[in-house]
């Protein structure tokens, strides 16, 4: 394993409306799934990224990620938080029903090196309907790929690792 930047170090950040994490550890899509767990869910909405093979005709050996963990982390609670605002009600819900649209989400990114095949981004979210789960998983997938001071770099297969050069975590 290379060595990381000081500012890219592990970090965690749990919140009522869910949790957010970075880290080098690989994921486990069945634990974050679990972690949003909640009996008033009638749906998990689960997105789970993992590195490709290959990336404009170039065969791909892994993804390295980089991230400013201390801002990165506090951006994604940040969009948790947005995310359950802005699903706040479902239509399905009576008036005064307490139950939010959107239950518990979490967010896990991984940092360092992520292998082909190997999930780099898991988001869970529970909600009582799938359409609000839906919504704010992708929601939040994308402001975290716009949003998150994640970076990653792609390297190719015949390519020396001094050539990978570092993009923004929004390139596709």
């Amino acid at each position: 394993m290379s060595e990381w930047p000081i500012a890219s170090v592990e970090a965690r950040d749990e919140i009522p409306e869910g949790i957010a994490v970075l880290t080098y550890q690989e994921l486990n899509p069945d634990e974050i799934s679990r972690s949003v767990e909640d009996p008033r869910a009638g749906a998990t909405a689960i997105f789970i990224g993992t590195t490709r093979n290959s990336f404009k005709g170039k065969t791909v050996t892994r993804l390295d990620y980089q991230a400013y963990s201390k801002l990165a982390i506090k951006t994604m609670t940040s969009i948790i938080c947005t995310a359950h605002q802005t699903y706040s009600r479902s239509i399905h819900q009576a008036e005064g029903v307490p139950v939010p649209s959107v239950i518990r989400s979490a967010v896990y990114h991984r940092l360092g090196t992520v292998p082909v095949g190997k999930p780099s981004i898991v988001i869970a979210v529970s909600s009582p309907h799938r359409k609000e789960a839906f919504q704010a998983c992708e929601f939040i997938l994308e402001k975290v790929k716009q949003d998150v001071q994640i970076w990653k770099r792609e390297f190719y297969e015949g390519d020396k690792d001094d050539e990978a050069e570092w993009k923004s975590n929004t390139a596709p």
